[in-house]
């Protein structure tokens, strides 16, 4: 043990398996337990809570559930607990810790971090010159007449390293970074500098790797018929080694897989370009070498790292307009013309288009041709308005369209489904600031400690720039039709109102054929509702691998977008299912 650090992930969102963190402590040995349950959406769902429950909250209640059932164990056994499950309120939850202990009779140092809120400095911020501009669409905040709910800084692993140095069991972060509960006690166990990018980027790789819990350990696999079961699925273990090479594992006796596949799909999960960055470092997932090293482990090795950058991320929430959903049923022949006389009729009968600042309507096709059940007959039609008056929504909008059900189209039903009830909604708005104005605070026994963020501290800058890759000529010769999905793997996600879709192929071959063949231009052949938007391809050949990022189709995020996969979860699934033309030596391959 004392040539690794063994960290368990037994959280991957706010909702995760409760039990996972109990499986993962007895279920072999670890060094230290985190979790991970800050998505950008979930920040908006804490300050929902905290506004409508209370000030005292804003944190994962969850967590608490998990650190009664494990807490006197953790100590025992000398596991450090390591959590960003503190999202707005880290010090509060801190309080309610320190509670179970006190009721457990267990004796633990419990720290938290704070100082990523900028709620209450942001006029002085923008007046030294910080725009929060949004990422996405240019804006600068006070510009754009939102009003800011929440303004968190994404820290890095450097506060988390402070307190586990000055002998902290139990951490409570708020808004890190999700890879930062992994980086900070690796950097803690093997006293990394600053500067030790490299290994620092490695930490980050296997960080990233497990911040989604079982997803890099079966879980959402395009090639799910591998996976021998997904009963009581294994969460995921890195066992990080001095110069940040690690290998991925999880508990023996527990469902699902971890393959070379398995991993490379959790990589592709929600990047941009290769260069990943984080406020510590920046790791180079194209330099990284990703092999099996037996059942149900990984080893990466390999990864470079650079400085990071000058700035931070800033998660916001904003309080946007007004917005209400109605879904109706349609059903059999004539779907699209019964569905333009349904919307016109829902308009009419609610004061005009114009009543509205945005009308968005969808027809979602869900029907079938000659269809062999009820069911398969419907189609959904989803109209989403948006306005600044609260009086054009509400019951009152719900009632003009169910005054419609017996004058409409026939074969209309109410669809029951989801969408916005009238209340206002929430914005995601990403943004950066300057390093130079992040410090993080460690409350740790009764004192406080300031920890500079690595920019601040006048280090050299170093970046690494991986050579451009060979790749092979694509297979050639007389092609048949295939689903996309038959060679390739998938993983699609968020970030904020952008989706990224990771391709990768399964031998080299395979690669070269995608290499040349998914250009953006097919890539939007393939998906035409991602026509619209701008789309950047990015390579990752180690990996055999392609990322597309999607630049807008999410509108302003999570929270606040009209789409029913409202994080681009199945946007990967949906490009498998694509029938493509390829060189008949692939397709035996997989036949």
């Amino acid at each position: 043990m004392s040539d690794i650090i063994r960290i368990g992930n037994c959280s991957g969102y706010y909702g995760d398996r409760l039990a996972a963190a109990r499986e993962l402590i007895d279920g072999g040995p670890i060094d230290v337990l985190t979790g991970d349950y800050l998505a950008e959406l979930t920040m908006s769902i804490l300050h929902n809570q905290r506004t409508t429950r209370g000030d005292h909250l804003g944190y994962v209640g969850t967590f608490l559930k998990q650190v009664r059932d494990v807490a006197a164990d953790c100590v025992a056994r000398g596991i450090k607990i390591v959590s960003n499950a503190g999202g707005l309120n880290p010090k509060g939850m801190a309080d309610e810790v320190e509670k179970i202990l006190a009721e457990l009779g267990v004796e633990a140092k419990v720290a938290y971090i704070d100082g990523d809120d900028l709620l209450g400095d942001l006029d002085a911020l923008q007046a030294k010159g910080q725009a929060f501009t949004n990422l996405d669409t240019g804006t600068a905040l006070a510009e754009s007449g939102e009003q800011a709910l929440t303004a968190n800084v994404y820290f890095g692993a450097w506060g988390i390293k402070e307190a586990l140095d000055q002998g902290a069991d139990i951490v409570i972060c708020p808004r890190v970074t999700d890879a930062a509960v992994v980086i900070g006690p690796a950097a803690w166990k093997f006293s990394w500098r600053r500067n030790d990018y490299d290994a620092l980027a490695g930490a980050l790789a296997a960080g990233h790797i497990i911040e989604c819990g079982t997803q890099c350990c079966g879980g959402n696999y395009s090639f799910f018929e591998e996976v021998p079961s997904f009963r009581n699925m294994g969460y995921p273990i890195a066992e990080i080694e001095a110069d940040g090479s690690f290998t991925i594992t999880k508990n023996p006796g527990t469902g699902g897989l971890v393959s070379v596949g398995t991993v490379t799909a959790q990589l592709l999960y929600e990047i941009s370009t290769p260069a990943y960055v984080n406020p510590d470092v920046i790791a180079h997932f194209e330099t990284m070498s990703v092999e099996q090293d037996g059942e149900d482990r990984v080893r990466v090795s390999g990864v470079r790292g650079s400085s990071p950058p000058p700035t931070h991320k800033v998660c916001f929430n904003t309080l946007g307009p007004h917005k209400q959903t109605a879904e109706v049923l349609l059903t059999g022949l004539d779907i699209e013309r019964k569905a333009e006389i349904h919307v016109d009729q829902m308009l009419h009968n609610l004061g005009g288009r114009e009543q509205f600042d945005d009308v968005d309507v969808q027809l979602i096709r869900t029907d079938h041709e000659d269809p062999d059940c009820n069911e398969a007959a419907h189609a959904i039609l989803r109209m989403t308005v948006t306005t600044q008056d609260p009086a054009k929504v509400g019951r009152l909008f719900d009632a003009k369209v169910i005054e419609l059900a017996l004058a409409a189209v026939p074969g209309n039903a109410g669809a029951g489904g989801g969408g916005f009830k009238g209340g206002r909604a929430t914005i995601h708005w990403p943004a950066l600031i300057d390093s130079e104005w992040v410090t993080e605070r460690v409350h740790c026994g009764g004192k406080t400690t300031d920890v500079l963020p690595t920019q601040r501290l006048g280090l050299e800058e170093i970046y690494y720039q991986q050579p451009p890759a060979d790749i092979g000529p694509a297979p050639a010769g007389e092609a048949t039709k295939l689903p996309f999905g038959r060679l390739f793997g998938t993983r699609s996600g968020d970030k904020g109102g952008n989706a990224n879709c990771g391709v990768w192929a399964r031998s080299d071959a395979a690669y070269s054929f995608l290499h040349d063949y998914l250009t953006v231009e097919e890539f939007k052949r393939l998906l035409p509702d991602m026509a619209p938007y701008a789309v950047e391809r990015y390579e990752l050949p180690n990996l055999r691998a392609l990322n597309f990022h999607v630049r807008g189709v999410l509108g302003t995020g999570a929270a606040s977008n009209h789409r029913i996969d409202k994080q681009a979860k199945s946007l990967g699934e949906y490009l498998r299912a694509k029938h493509i033309d390829v060189p008949q030596s692939l397709a035996q391959a997989v036949s």
